[in-house]
């Protein structure tokens, strides 16, 4: 292929496309070179799904030894934001949380989830289920008791006792910004 991309072996989740020339000053990066010919690539194969994953522009040698790693991620991320459908995803677009968790794979994601959320991912339970949707709109809410009771229409004091169930259950305290973020980061795991 022109440019010297080529083919390789990807173990046994398909090829990878590599482009093996270093990024330059002035000249696009690799995601920019690579996303010139993915359409050409993906026409020469129309019916097989195409991810790919590259890494940020590295300045020097010492930066190579990381740059595998990073567009394995990316690669990842690619295969699980979007499975059926072609993409190529750059290190660097993974910006955030969400972003950073489609890199990782999807049992892990499920096992956070589960292992965080715990009871409140018990089904046929409506209780847990209210216990489920007050956590993600009180988090949505950025922690605000009024804006969250007038978003599910209740009243504040029924917002501050589903979120003492919520903390019983999970073992988390919403008032402390690390463990937002663990119940933030297993809700988008779910």
């Amino acid at each position: 292929m022109d440019g010297g991309y080529r083919f390789e072996p990807d173990g046994s989740r398909g090829s990878a496309l590599r482009r093996p020339a270093p990024a330059t000053p002035g000249r696009a990066s690799a995601a920019g070179r690579l996303g010139d010919v993915w359409q050409l690539v993906g026409g020469c194969v129309p019916d097989t799904v195409l991810h790919g994953g590259t890494a940020a522009p590295v300045a020097g040698p010492e930066g190579l030894p990381g740059a595998p790693a990073q567009a394995r991620y990316a690669l990842s991320a690619a295969r699980t934001r979007a499975p059926g459908t072609s993409r190529l995803t750059d290190a660097t677009s993974l910006t955030s949380l969400d972003g950073l968790l489609a890199g990782i794979p999807a049992e892990v994601r499920r096992a956070f989830g589960a292992k965080v959320l715990g009871p409140l991912l018990e089904t046929g339970r409506p209780p847990i289920a209210a216990l489920l949707d007050t956590l993600e709109t009180f988090l949505a809410c950025d922690g605000s008791w009024a804006r969250t009771a007038r978003a599910l229409h209740l009243h504040v004091n029924t917002v501050h006792y589903r979120v003492e169930r919520i903390e019983r259950l999970t073992g988390r305290d919403l008032s402390r910004l690390t463990d937002r973020l663990d119940l933030w980061a297993a809700l988008l795991c779910r």
